[in-house]
Order: C-alpha cells, then sequence, then structure tokens
C-alpha cells in the first residue's frame, strides 16, 4: 500500500480539496445540513477505499445518491411534522440499511450483473439526475428554499418574483469563477477558488443578515447517533425499505460506473463484488456519524489518478483531509453562504446531465430516443430505480421484437 506513497499522498490531498466544495453543497441539498456532507466524505472515502475493490476510487455524497437522498428526508421530515430532529434518527437508519443491502448485494455477488444495463439507460438516468438538481436549486439561485422537484417547481414562480439580488449575483459569480478558471489553469481546482473568493468577499464586503448562510457545522470528531437503533421498530421502518433498497441499488450503479472509468485509465480491473461491501461498510458507518450516503465519485477519481493515485491509500487520504478540515476549520465553513453552495449544485447538475447525447438524437435510433427520454422523464417526475427498471425492461422488449423481425424477414427471403 505503501509502494507509491508520493503519488498517493497527493493523489489523496487533491482528491479530498475537490470533494470539499461538494460535500458541502451535497450536504445542504439533501435537507440536513453542510455538516451531513462532510460527514459523509469523511467516512465514506475512509472506508470504502479501505475495504473496496478499486485501488483508486474516491467516494462520497455524489449527485445521484444526493437527489434521491433529497426525496427520503423530504418525506420522512414531512411525516414528523417538519421536525428534522425528531426526524433524524429514522432519516439515517434508512440510511444505515441501505449499507446493509449494498453488503448484501455484493455478498450475492450483484456486481456483476450491473454491466447488463444499456448505455441508453445510463444516459437518460444521468441526464435526469442533472434536471432534478438544477430544477431544486432555482429557488436557491433567487435566495428561497424548497424541498423535491415538486416543490421547487410550485415555488419558482415565487422566487422569481421575490427575487434577492445579492443571493442571485453570489450565486452567478460563483458559476462565473468556476467555468472562467478552468481557462486559466486546471491545476487548482475552480470550485474551490470560487468557494474560497466569493465567500471571502462576502464576509468583507456584504452586511451580515443580507445574504442566507450554510450555519453552524459542529466542532470536533463527529458524535454517534445512537437513536437510530434505539428507537428502531420495524413497523416503523417498513415503509421506508424501498427506498433504502433503491438508495443501495443507486450507489450500485454509480459506484461500479466509476470503477469502469478507474479501470480504463489505470489498465487495471476492479473487483465490483468488494467494491460494494466496501461501499456498504462506508455508507453504514457514514449513516451513525450523521453522515449522508454516497458513492464512487467519477470526477474525484480522475482528479486523484491525475495527481498520481495508484493505492487504496489515495483514498483514505482524501477522507482524514476533510476530517482534519472538519476539526480545524469547521467554525469558519459555517459562514459560506448559501448562494455560493447553489453556484456549485448548478455546475455539477450541468455536468452530471449527458449532454452529448442529448445534442445528437436526431442521429440515434427512434428506440434508442424513446428509451433515453422515458428514462429520463421517469427520473425527474416519478422514482429514479423504477425509471432505471422500465428503461431496461422497454430497451430489451424492444431489441427483442427486432431480432425476431430480423429472423422472421430473413427466413421469408
Amino acid at each position: 500500500m505503501f509502494k507509491n506513497f508520493k503519488g498517493d499522498l497527493l493523489g489523496g490531498i487533491t482528491a479530498g480539496i475537490v470533494a470539499l466544495p461538494l460535500a458541502l453543497a451535497f450536504g445542504v441539498q439533501s435537507g440536513l445540513g453542510a455538516s451531513a456532507g462532510l460527514y459523509g466524505a469523511i467516512f465514506i472515502g475512509f472506508f470504502a477505499a479501505l475495504l473496496g475493490g478499486t485501488s483508486t476510487q474516491i467516494s462520497g455524497p455524489t449527485a445521484p445518491m444526493t437527489a434521491v437522498s433529497l426525496l427520503a428526508v423530504a418525506k420522512i421530515v414531512s411525516e414528523h411534522n417538519g421536525n428534522v430532529s425528531e426526524a433524524l434518527p429514522f432519516i439515517l437508519f434508512v440510511f444505515f440499511a441501505a449499507g446493509v443491502f449494498q453488503i448484501i448485494f455484493g455478498v450475492i455477488r450483484l456486481g456483476s450483473l450491473i454491466k447488463h444495463i444499456p448505455s441508453t439507460v445510463v444516459s437518460g438516468f444521468m441526464s435526469g439526475i442533472g434536471f432534478i438538481i438544477l430544477i431544486t436549486q432555482l429557488p436557491n439561485l433567487f435566495g428561497h428554499k424548497a424541498g423535491g422537484v415538486l416543490g421547487a417547481v410550485k415555488a419558482i414562480p415565487n422566487a422569481i418574483a421575490h427575487i434577492n439580488i445579492t443571493e442571485l449575483s453570489l450565486a452567478m459569480l460563483t458559476i462565473l469563477i468556476i467555468y472562467g478558471f478552468k481557462r486559466i489553469t486546471k491545476v487548482i481546482p475552480s470550485t474551490l477558488v470560487a468557494l474560497l473568493v466569493i465567500s471571502t468577499g462576502s464576509v468583507f464586503l456584504l452586511e451580515s443578515g443580507s445574504y442566507g448562510i450554510i450555519g453552524e457545522i459542529p466542532e470536533g470528531f463527529p458524535k454517534p447517533n445512537i437513536a437510530m437503533f434505539t428507537l428502531f421498530s420495524f413497523r416503523a421502518f417498513s415503509p421506508y425499505i424501498l427506498t433504502a433498497f433503491s438508495l443501495a441499488l443507486l450507489g450500485t450503479i454509480d459506484s461500479l460506473l466509476t470503477s469502469v472509468v478507474a479501470d480504463n485509465m489505470t489498465d487495471t480491473k476492479h473487483n465490483s463484488n468488494k467494491e460494494l461491501i466496501g461501499q456498504g461498510i462506508g455508507n453504514s458507518i457514514a449513516s451513525i456519524f450523521g453522515g449522508i450516503p454516497g458513492a464512487g465519485a467519477t470526477i474525484r477519481t480522475v482528479v486523484n489518478i491525475d495527481a498520481g493515485g495508484k493505492t487504496k491509500l489515495s483514498g483514505m487520504v482524501a477522507g482524514v483531509l476533510l476530517l482534519v478540515i472538519l476539526m480545524v476549520l469547521g467554525p469558519l465553513a459555517s459562514l459560506i453562504p448559501n448562494a455560493v453552495l447553489a453556484g456549485v449544485l448548478v455546475t455539477v447538475g450541468l455536468g452530471v446531465m449527458d449532454v452529448k447525447s442529448l445534442k445528437t438524437m436526431h442521429k440515434q435510433s427512434l428506440s434508442d430516443v424513446v428509451v433515453m427520454l422515458l428514462v429520463l422523464t421517469l427520473t425527474v417526475f416519478w422514482d429514479l430505480i423504477f425509471a432505471v427498471a422500465i428503461g431496461v425492461l422497454v430497451h430489451y422488449a424492444v431489441n427483442t421484437v427486432k431480432v425476431l423481425s430480423f429472423k422472421k424477414s430473413y427466413k421469408v427471403n
């Protein structure tokens, strides 16, 4: 593990720096606060690297996992009359169960089946995730809050009618720096530059209270939430079994797709089932400490590899770095404007979308376009896992019909 110590150290530090603003942003988007995203990045990042089956993978909260977590959090909180503290143990147990499901997936060797998901389904799914992020962030750009896709759609007219110019300006400047700084250099992560520049400028140049901040991030090592176990009852948990299963399946797809990317870049071969066990353990431990679930993160993994990371140590370094940042800089991070994280998430949403496939739809077969748009629509407005399942069924059904038609035509001729 220590044969490439210098490269792994540099790769882990670089990936951890890239992960910081994303972890904070995903935590806020989930509805549990920035600290939940940071806790998830720390524990998933460390344990998935240590116990997983992809040497160079960097794990933590991701856009797809946060999109599903947001829906789960909103549902459970609403069932507890909007009281987040009261709902938190039940939310965290759903996240814990998702990790357990992933461990089971690895044990029964489900990882080898994921490769059969068609590219059109993956494309529609990822674009759907991108649309979910963009829709849910629109009210935030204008200085308003809303939970879930439908809640955001309903809130958008009012948000546009009552724009907070300060928040909108901060968000737009954040987006401008993220895209603009990349044209200058890619050595320093543009997302981090935007976070530091806009946050620092806000503190020194703007009046306190003229914009919203992410709020207090608890100092010190995260404390375990024992109530998630002491308050557990199967009757209370049973309505959320499918939600936990959905998170586990989504995390499985998300992680293994990233593993394939890592394999292609490093000319290695990951162990998919071991990866699922590592991801499951990471998610379960993260939930105990109040973290949101995550998966293998493609951009962070690519950054790690490009910076010299080659072994599991790089992912562990990234997790430890984020823990050090939490312990030392937690109070400062609490001053980051909400609008900055909204700007970060807008760029994430655009980056997740399969823009290439959307632009070339006119060159694709009608059946592929129908499957992609079907999955995209179902992902945004119904259910992510059912969207993938229906997309896979429709894809193989259409292709079966094509094969039978070809055979029939061949026999006739």
